[in-house]
């Protein structure tokens, strides 16, 4: 193409799983059948009541213009009393939230608001390869921080302090973590709210595994100063089956609202407001739903367990979320163990080694899947070992 392209895309590629896709897609085309045990995508429903409020609202001639762009106070409200309900913390709905179109635009939109040219960024390894993308695309320094199964997968915050931390602006952490399951403690998010305190650190928690396979959902904003130097984002799509529809959130003091929303009301103009009435029918789902889609995940993992002995590999069994983690006992090189398995058994099972250098060596495997194809999954790579 004869216009040059801004030198900022030369810093980082196509996201991963973008281009595995494509591959998959070109191998069903050939009738190959692959089966995707990669993506984080829930294959089961919302609660009929959500979806049957998407089609009542969508009916309605008068729900098809712009929004606001701190979207509906009702769904504000209902965020607030999710939060209160399941957190135990309170939220302003007026000032303290502001709904998203999926969380992930909110590590952009958070980033735009804070980060300066040059300032660094703290950036969990293994982690979300987003934070480190979208660092990079908006100018910032990357300064990964180790994550190490010896530590629990959290990060060694005496290691930080023994570099120089006057350039960090922001640190991203996620918990219960992704792609280790690793979950949190409260010790732990006072401690890094501590730490946000003394280094002056925005201490971003990206939060959306919380009720997957995790008894106790906590939230960083618990802590006693924590909307002073935290933020948190969260999501329906994991939680509540609602992954391609883009709901999301963000929570914290007014101040850090009020500087993102001078990002988000000059990019998007609101989410379509259908949308917005089933995700406060959604949030009104009890103790009970999650409790019947982890009696699923329970069914799930414990076929997944039985593909990682295949597979040769060591695992935690206490790992929260809707990915298992485990780390190969015959290579060290995930790359080629995972695409000789798309191959060969046409499975797609994800190398860890995209979410960073401690990844190497790991693989990690979706529960998005219905038992019987984690079975087929088991009976194709039999054949091929």
């Amino acid at each position: 193409m004869m216009i040059k392209a801004a030198s900022r895309t030369k810093s980082i590629s196509e996201y991963y799983f973008s281009g595995k896709l494509k591959e998959i897609e070109e191998m069903n085309k050939l009738e190959l059948n692959v089966i995707n045990l990669g993506i984080g995508s829930p294959d089961l429903s919302p609660s009929p009541e959500t979806i049957r409020r998407l089609i009542d609202s969508s009916s309605s001639p008068v729900n098809h213009s712009y929004q606001s762009y701190r979207g509906i106070s009702e769904l504000r409200k209902s965020l607030s009393v999710w939060y209160l309900k399941f957190f135990g913390v309170q939220l302003n709905s007026d000032k303290e939230i502001l709904p998203l179109m999926g969380s992930k635009e909110g590590i952009f939109y958070l980033t735009m608001a804070y980060l300066e040219p040059g300032d660094e960024v703290l950036v969990p390894d293994p982690g979300y390869p987003t934070y480190r993308s979208v660092s990079v695309l908006l100018g910032g320094k990357v300064v990964a921080y180790n994550l190490r199964k010896e530590n629990g997968w959290y990060p060694d915050l005496n290691e930080l302090e023994n570099g120089d931390l006057s350039k960090v602006k922001i640190m991203w952490v996620n918990y219960p973590h992704m792609p280790t399951g690793a979950t949190p403690s409260k010790d732990l998010f006072r401690k890094l709210v501590d730490f946000g305190h003394r280094h002056k650190i925005l201490i971003c928690h990206d939060n959306p595994y919380s009720f997957i396979l995790n008894k106790t959902p906590l939230s960083i904003l618990e802590i006693d100063g924590g909307k002073e130097v935290a933020c948190e984002l969260n999501s329906l799509s994991k939680s509540h089956n609602m992954a391609g529809w883009r709901i999301g959130m963000l929570a914290g003091s007014e101040d850090l609202i009020r500087n993102v929303l001078k990002v988000t009301s000059n990019i998007q103009s609101g989410m379509f407001l259908p949308l917005q009435h089933a995700a406060q029918q959604a949030l009104s789902n009890n103790s009970e739903w999650f409790d019947k889609l982890n009696s699923e995940y329970v069914k799930r993992r414990e076929v997944v367990w039985q593909l990682l002995d295949l597979l040769e590999t060591e695992y935690d069994r206490d790992q929260s979320g809707i990915f298992v983690w485990a780390k190969l006992k015959s290579t060290s090189d995930d790359y080629k163990f995972t695409d000789r398995i798309l191959k060969e058994a046409n499975v797609f099972i994800t190398p860890g080694s995209i979410f960073g250098a401690n990844g190497e060596g790991y693989i990690r495997v979706s529960l998005c899947a219905p038992v019987h194809k984690f079975k087929e999954s088991i009976e194709r790579i039999k054949r091929i070992r």
